[in-house]
């Protein structure tokens, strides 16, 4: 044999074609006498969706310790959003070892991992409600805009960059209201129609999932008879958290697919883009979700978010991309962590993403490749993580800047305080060293 044939690999190292199956869920009490049949049906799941707190804590009681339970009540009081976790989701978390499991810490808060919110943080940390022309649409980008259709998703992120706006009020969050609301739409559909400029419509929120099957039609008819669109992409966390909807609401699940059938008549993409951050969150379920829209012609891609504890080694981040290719969703963005309210313990150093780009290229074919993203603070939009002016390591401080969105403007991502050396804690901790830093790297650049 020639010696620069790669040797044969052992299938059993192929975990990500190596898919979650059987009646998992039993293992919950809750749901020990559930039959497949009723697990799989969307509107059981739906049901069955635990939105208050100490249903959610009783549903595990017995799996864990009191002290658990106590945790995850202080959690939710400091949180800055509702909770809303499904059956299924709940039946991935791994109980017997709850403060770990990446699915956990995604979605149910624990007060003694409450981490304080970086000093430069804002509430609408990406500067969305600036960029709005219209309620419930941000027009940041020359060709494209975000059109956020409702307020209202399956389940509800710890990490949420639309804190401001998605679920209810909390304790320490009174939201903008962004409900489903036709008159709201259609200044919208009059805005986007009067700018020929625009081709490109994100059509979220909220999640595409919460839209009823007339809602879709009706949103996709609608901007795609426009003469200036030309692609609509449906987001939805859905598929992470609710396959079975797209395997038991045949409805929503037609609407979708006939919405992309229309698009490619009249020579338009229309595609869903998800939302999956850790290799369990991908289950023979999902495959069998994500197997039937491919079926329908429709394409199916991911942006992930780069979460501390969660995703953010190598190896986990290897088996996400892999296992997403394996059923056919293709890896688009992993976006850094937003500065968002009451979730800093989530976030990580800029540093991590850069080792992560470097180190997954190569790992898979290039157009299942992900790239890693900086979306700036304040406005600035999607920026390749490696392409910012200025890192300091010490201070945590990136700046970023965005020529085609906004010319002449800096735009500044830090690094969480509690990962950075002796040095740069010791500065956050002093306000009066806060506009030193960024002068610092400001400085660097030639900037005053």
């Amino acid at each position: 044999m020639s010696s620069h044939v790669k040797p044969p690999v052992d299938p059993a190292t192929l975990t990500h074609t190596q898919l979650l199956e059987g009646d998992f869920w039993r293992r919950i009490p809750a749901y020990e006498a559930i039959d497949e049949a009723t697990f799989l049906d969307h509107k059981w799941q739906a049901k069955n969706t635990i939105t208050r707190v100490d249903k959610l804590l009783a549903a595990v009681q017995g799996l864990v310790p009191q002290r658990f339970i106590a945790d995850a009540e202080v959690g939710f009081k400091r949180a800055p959003m509702n909770v809303r976790v499904s059956p299924y989701l709940l039946s991935l978390i791994d109980w017997t070892d709850p403060y770990n499991d990446p699915l956990r810490i995604q979605f149910i808060p624990v007060g003694s991992r409450i981490l304080p919110d970086h000093p430069k943080l804002g509430l609408d940390s990406l500067g969305e409600q600036a960029d709005s022309p219209v309620p419930g649409l941000t027009h940041r980008y020359r060709d494209k805009a975000l059109f956020l259709a409702l307020d209202t998703c399956p389940v509800y992120c710890r990490f949420c960059t639309r804190s401001y706006a998605i679920g209810g009020d909390t304790e320490g969050v009174e939201k903008l209201s962004l409900k489903a609301n036709r008159d709201r739409w259609a200044a919208a559909f009059e805005y986007i129609e009067s700018r020929p400029e625009l081709e490109d419509i994100v059509v979220s929120g909220g999640d595409a999932y919460q839209l009823r099957d007339d809602m879709i039609r009706e949103i996709g008819t609608r901007l795609l008879n426009m003469k200036n669109i030309r692609r609509i992409r449906f987001a939805t966390k859905g598929l992470a958290v609710m396959p079975q909807k797209v395997l038991t609401d045949d409805d929503w699940y037609r609407a979708i697919v006939d919405m992309a059938a229309l698009g490619r008549s009249l020579h338009k993409q229309v595609v869903v883009h998800t939302h999956f951050n850790h290799p369990n969150e991908l289950t023979a379920i999902t495959a069998r979700a994500t197997n039937r829209l491919f079926e329908g012609g429709v394409t199916v891609r991911n942006q992930t978010v780069l979460l501390r504890g969660v995703n953010d080694t190598l190896d986990t981040m290897k088996l996400l991309v892999k296992r997403m290719g394996h059923i056919n969703v293709q890896p688009y963005y992993i976006y850094a962590h937003d500065l968002v309210q009451g979730v800093e313990d989530l976030r990580t150093t800029l540093q991590t993403a850069l080792d992560l780009e470097k180190n997954l290229r190569g790992s898979t074919a290039g157009f299942n490749t992900p790239n890693l993203i900086v979306d700036a603070p304040g406005g600035g939009g999607k920026r390749v993580a490696s392409s910012y002016e200025v890192y300091d390591r010490t201070t945590g401080v990136s700046i970023y800047t965005a020529p085609s969105v906004k010319p002449g403007q800096l735009f500044y991502y830090f690094d969480p305080v509690d990962l950075l050396p002796e040095e740069g804690r010791r500065r956050w901790a002093d306000p009066a060293e806060h506009q030193v830093m960024i002068d610092e790297a400001r400085a660097k650049i030639g900037l005053r």
